[in-house]
């Protein structure tokens, strides 16, 4: 099965057509080798043939046939010329001296020629091939004048089966690698396919398993994981959402249907009436409010709104929420103080700004301690935009400062309390929008939520020059 698969995949195809091409190179690389190493053996015993009949036709222009035959029969004499090849004959193809025992019928009146013997030079057995230079004299005679060049075609046909036979050695080794190779991709590839199956049989807590070797499947694998972790995450977070919403929407909407189906079994009343529409209509806007913070969560996490972004003062956003929350502070006794540079500007969406602001500045209002002071800081730290809202009331238990970011997740879990959870799940999403960082820190007593832009481009810096203006509100 894993065979077939390894035969039929794209790698091993792929791997099929880098071998052919490397092979042809190959191919041609050990044939150009073949034949250099060749050209060259034949080109040295040419030349040496080449200076012997040039040797043999001074003897002859001088001492005419009789000094050819002496010389001839010196070289047979000499052992260094062993392998030397003669044959000298008359016109009628008489043998006159040499040592070979007929004129050979490929040989011509003039040119190179190749031969079988009828025995090697040296003296030993079988036919050797011989390659010698024709050379016609003016009196008709003939001579030839060559080499037993046996040991050379050995030598360049073991060159050639040599080069035949690493041609077919690095073929046979290239398929074998390659569908080795194969076979361990389309490995990894059906573990991580029977993965995903097992996944979607039975649940998102299977996981694609590591074989510690720390090469590019692992790393995939490793990234699969960490994905099947997010989609794990956000799949709880769903089902949360979802038993939240739920909670939220159950009790206006039970309340909702009491009212009406007492004033529908009870007797008109136009007061009692009017107080029940009212209430009515009081539970249906926090429904609403509830969608509607929903929507808009989701459409600014789709980056719909960052085509207008601009250069906006933050201060000036501030001064506006502060301005907007002044009379519920004075309500409740609490100190709404707006401090820091006199201009932040940063780049931004000014409505979501203001939105977030509004959100940190009223979960600062509502949850921190009465009668006490809520600071709304303005200024650049490290050349970034920040802008901070403190209070002095119980704060938040570090173990919650991550999930309070969640949609609809509340401190209090019995959720009876005012609100809806999704304040600071906007605040969240606008920081991401912006590519902003929210943090939440301690105050001593208290909490300090603080959200720090990227510098505006065009933003000047004026160092830290800036005035507070820490003027009660």
């Amino acid at each position: 099965m894993l065979l077939a698969k390894t035969l039929t995949s794209s790698t091993f195809k792929l791997a099929l057509i880098a071998i052919g091409t490397f092979g042809v190179i190959a191919a041609a690389i050990f044939a150009y080798v073949y034949l250099s190493t060749a050209s060259y053996v034949r080109s040295r015993s040419d030349r040496a043939i080449l200076t012997e009949i040039a040797s043999l036709r001074e003897s002859y222009e001088r001492l005419g046939r009789e000094g050819v035959i002496a010389q001839i029969d010196a070289r047979r004499a000499d052992k260094s010329f062993a392998d030397r090849v003669y044959l000298l004959v008359d016109p009628s193809l008489r043998v006159l001296a040499g040592n070979v025992r007929e004129w050979p019928q490929a040989a011509a009146s003039s040119g190179w020629v190749e031969f079988r013997g009828a025995k090697s030079a040296s003296g030993g057995a079988g036919q050797p091939l011989l390659r010698g230079i024709v050379e016609t004299f003016p009196n008709g005679d003939r001579l030839i004048a060559g080499r037993d060049i046996s040991d050379l075609d050995s030598f360049t046909a073991s060159i050639k089966a040599a080069v035949i036979s690493s041609v077919l050695l690095i073929f046979a080794l290239a398929v074998m690698a390659s569908i080795l190779v194969t076979r361990r991709t389309v490995g990894r590839i059906e573990q991580i396919n029977a993965t995903s199956r097992a996944i979607m049989a039975s649940g998102l807590d299977q996981r694609i398993p590591l074989r510690g070797s720390h090469d590019e499947w692992d790393r995939v694998a490793e990234s699969l994981n960490q994905m099947l972790d997010r989609i794990e995450t956000l799949m709880g977070e769903v089902r949360q959402v979802s038993d939240n919403v739920a909670h939220d929407l159950r009790t206006p909407l039970t309340r909702m249907r009491g009212r009406l189906e007492k004033a529908y079994l009870g007797e008109r009343a136009a007061e009692s009436d009017q107080a029940l529409i009212g209430d009515a209509i009081a539970d249906l806007d926090a429904v609403l409010r509830i969608f509607a913070s929903i929507v808009r969560i989701a459409q600014i996490e789709t980056q719909a709104r960052k085509g207008g972004f601009r250069t906006v003062d933050l201060v000036e956003i501030a001064g506006g929420v502060v301005e907007l929350y002044d009379a519920a502070a004075e309500r409740d006794g609490t100190r709404l103080v707006l401090t820091g540079d006199r201009e932040v500007m940063a780049t931004g969406d000014r409505d979501l700004i203001f939105d977030a602001i509004a959100n940190l500045v009223d979960n600062a209002l509502k949850h921190g301690r009465a009668g006490g002071e809520v600071v709304v800081a303005c200024e650049t730290i490290d050349g970034r935009p920040v802008i901070s809202i403190a209070d002095d009331g119980p704060g938040i238990p570090p173990c919650e400062h991550e999930h309070v970011f969640k949609r609809f997740y509340r401190l209090e879990q019995s959720r009876y309390a005012p609100g809806n959870g999704l304040g600071l799940s906007l605040v969240a999403a606008v920081a991401r929008l912006h590519g902003a960082q929210i943090e939440l820190l301690p105050n001593a007593p208290g909490l300090k939520a603080r959200l720090s832009f990227a510098a505006a481009p065009s933003q000047v810096q004026a160092g830290a020059s800036g005035a507070s203006n820490g003027v009660p509100r």
